[in-house]
């Protein structure tokens, strides 16, 4: 009874009084937060599961797909059990070390002693021993908010892993788009095409012409056909590739709901430096250097020895006596005071420093390449807009009409078709690259480049 009162004080007296505070989660950016995410199941059963989904038919929307990769892409689940695997080591961080229950039994069936050796020499007693390691130095705190910053950095990289498939998602997407209108396009030129044909061929039958221009018309014609075909063949492509986003391997939906739009105005690149706090892979640098300056702490924390105390109660057998056991341990720091893990810990937070400048370095260049891209490609978008597809098309409805009548030859209307084709394929892709530069700029800005454009919508409102 008596060991028991004692063994329950000394249990409560080595509870440390204080502990480390936890740090709230990441922010999320601004780029699709309010967008759902997939989030692990609790339990062990839940663990094993795969997330089941319904892979969608008919038509689909842009927040429609973004939603489902986010909630169904595996490489994104994957960060987000590593962030719950984080967790669960700031709550192992915490624990104190278990005491340890010895039992000992001495001078048991001693032997080669006379009976005056015995009784004087030979005490047949047993102790039992609770023992218990007292971390000092701030061990355990400096233990549990390196473990809190380590989850922290997992938390980063899903937030940058969340807005990778953002990005990926909507280039998919708009790549479906894309490849849409090519079709459509090509279904529009082989009209046209069509009907220069037959103005060639009644030519041809009239005697006005030689039939080698309806030989021609025909071999234009069937080039069309084949570019039709090449169209639709890369839009299963595409489809196929967004359905991947959402981790489906069959693309069952019919179209994408949408289109290229115009090319609105751009934001200077000064003002999307400025923007660039809302990177996460700028941001996390931050909890990168607190988590190193956390392992720099810990390590010192181990230049302080560690002391085990232990508290018994002793039983003399033939005596029918008991009494208390009382002792400590504690190494001496002599030799090993730590100084290479210290040094290792310092050396790794001087690397840190360098790296975010690298970092900071790094993702202003991309954006600079970016915004070049951007710009460019809105450029040629404006032009073809405002100058070149205006242009082109009333050349080649002047000159086709012109051919009805004799005025011009069939070589100039070749011309000016192809002229027109190019034009507007050109147009198309110059819409495509525009949006997928736009998409690039908001990774690296971690924000929607126009917020009234993006795909945060309402779905009712995009269809």
């Amino acid at each position: 009874m008596r060991f028991r009162y004692f063994a329950s004080a000394f249990a409560l007296a080595a509870i440390p009084c204080a502990a480390a505070q936890a740090q709230a989660p990441p922010t999320p950016r601004p780029l699709g937060r309010d967008l759902p995410v997939f989030q692990p199941p609790t339990g062990e059963e839940g663990e094993r599961q795969t997330p089941a989904f319904e892979n969608p038919v008919g038509a689909i929307a842009l927040r429609d797909a973004v939603a489902l990769a986010l909630l169904h892409s595996p490489d994104l689940a994957a960060f987000a059990w590593e962030t719950r695997a984080r967790e669960a080591r700031v709550l192992q961080a915490g624990k104190i070390p278990n005491p340890s229950l010895s039992v000992l039994a001495e001078d048991l069936f001693a032997s080669g002693f006379d009976e005056v050796e015995a009784s004087s020499a030979i005490q047949r007693q047993t102790t039992i021993q609770l023992s218990q390691l007292v971390e000092l130095g701030g061990k355990r705190s400096a233990r549990k908010e390196l473990a809190a910053l380590d989850r922290d950095l997992a938390a980063w990289d899903y937030e940058t892993a969340r807005i990778d498939v953002f990005s990926h998602v909507t280039r998919a997407f708009f790549d479906v788009l894309a490849a849409q209108e090519t079709v459509a396009l090509t279904e529009r030129t082989m009209q046209a095409v069509g009907e220069v044909r037959q103005s060639v061929s009644a030519r041809v039958a009239a005697g006005a012409v030689s039939p080698i221009e309806e030989t021609r018309a025909e071999i234009s014609l069937a080039a069309v056909r084949v570019e039709s075909e090449q169209a639709r063949y890369l839009l299963g492509a595409a489809r196929a590739r967004l359905a991947a986003t959402w981790g489906s391997v069959e693309a069952k939906f019919l179209s994408a709901v949408g289109d290229l739009g115009e090319v609105p105005s751009l934001p200077t690149l000064e003002e999307l430096r400025a923007r660039l706090a809302d990177n996460p892979n700028l941001a996390r640098w931050a909890a990168e250097v607190s988590q190193r300056q956390a392992a720099l702490a810990l390590e010192r924390s181990k230049r302080v020895p560690d002391l085990e105390v232990s508290a018994g109660y002793r039983r003399f057998d033939d005596l029918g006596r008991s009494a208390l056991v009382i002792g400590g341990s504690i190494s001496l720091p002599i030799f090993d005071r730590n100084q290479g893990g210290i040094e290792e810990a310092s050396n790794r937070l001087s690397k840190a420093y360098e790296e975010r400048r690298a970092a900071e370095a790094r993702v202003a260049t991309a954006l600079a390449e970016a915004y070049g891209a951007l710009t460019s490609a809105h450029a040629a978008a404006t032009a073809l807009q405002a100058a070149v597809l205006p242009g082109a098309r009333q050349t080649f409805e002047a000159v086709n009409e012109g051919y009805r009548l004799g005025r011009f030859g069939y070589l100039d209307v070749l011309d000016a078709q192809r002229t027109f084709i190019s034009a507007n394929g050109q147009y198309v892709r110059a819409r495509a690259d525009y949006h997928k530069a736009t998409v690039e700029v908001e990774r690296l800005i971690g924000a929607p480049l126009h917020p009234a454009l993006a795909p945060s919508a309402s779905v009712e409102e995009e269809k």
